[in-house]
Formats: structure tokens, C-alpha cells, sequence
């Protein structure tokens, strides 16, 4: 899974991209302190222990760096920056019963404007899982040669 690059100065407008849910049921937002547990909890269960400690790091920046979706209090996804390393976004995921709803494409704006606010000119999604994805919400270049990138010697589980 490679690196992508992108470029946090060009990217789609974050009104455009929430408005759809302002009418709605769904809400998504950066996550609150009080709420570290059961985020993390929540990512454990569902995209297992890797994503869940980088998301634990993520409640440790401040400002948090975890945005959250939900939908009557449920948790529907999760997207993180600045925990892998500095300058990266990841781990990013939503439930797939609620996928294809735009909440990928919502988090994931929502974490590269938040690094453009803190200065980043760019940004690395690192070991994207689906390129495709990604080439649909932002313009990203692959990063030659990145896999498996900062994510080598893994320990073994």
C-alpha cells in the first residue's frame, strides 16, 4: 500500500462538503476529550488494536486530532492526522454499513483542513488501503517507493 502526497493548498472547500449533513441526523466533528475512551474503544472493535493506538495518540494533540462521525449518538467513523508522525493522515474508516453516505470523503476533509489551519503545506496519507478513494475526494500523488514506508518492522501480533 503506497504513500500518497497532498497538497493542502488545494483543496475542496470544507463548507461545500458539510452541508449535507446540517439538515440531517449525522454530525461530524472533531471528537472531545471526555469522549477518548469510547472513540478508541470503538475503533478497537471494529478496525482492531494498530488503528485504535494511533487514534489514543491523536486525543494526546492539542488541538485533539480525531474527527468523528455519528448519527444519534452512534459512532459511524473516525479519521486521524499527526499521530503515525507529524504531517500524516491516517488511520481513516467507517463503518461499512455506512459507507457510501460521504462520511469518508467528510472526515477525510475535515483532517486535511485541520493541518492546512495549522500550517502544513502538505500532506502524507500513509499506506493507503484505497487509492481510489482518496483520487475521488482530493488530487493525491503516489510517493514512489513508500511501501511499506514508516510502517516497516511492524511488531507481530
Amino acid at each position: 500500500m503506497p504513500d500518497l502526497l497532498v497538497k493542502l493548498y488545494e483543496l475542496p472547500d470544507l463548507p461545500d462538503t458539510l452541508r449535507n449533513w446540517e439538515s440531517g441526523a449525522i454530525h461530524v466533528r472533531r471528537a472531545m476529550a471526555y469522549e477518548k475512551h469510547q472513540v478508541a474503544g470503538w475503533v478497537n472493535k471494529h478496525f482492531g488494536g494498530r488503528w485504535a493506538s494511533e487514534c489514543d495518540v491523536a486525543f494526546s494533540n492539542c488541538p485533539i486530532s480525531c474527527h468523528i462521525a455519528t448519527e444519534h449518538g452512534l459512532i459511524l467513523g473516525f479519521s486521524c492526522h499527526d499521530s503515525t508522525s507529524r504531517g500524516m493522515v491516517g488511520p481513516l474508516g467507517v463503518l461499512e454499513s455506512a459507507r457510501g453516505r460521504g462520511i469518508g470523503r467528510s472526515l477525510l476533509l475535515l483532517s486535511l483542513h485541520a493541518m492546512a489551519e495549522m500550517g502544513y503545506a502538505y500532506a502524507v496519507i500513509g499506506g493507503a488501503g484505497s487509492v481510489e478513494f482518496y483520487r475521488r475526494v482530493v488530487d493525491v500523488m503516489e510517493i514512489p517507493d513508500s511501501s511499506p514506508g514508516i510502517y516497516i518492522d511492524r511488531l507481530a501480533e
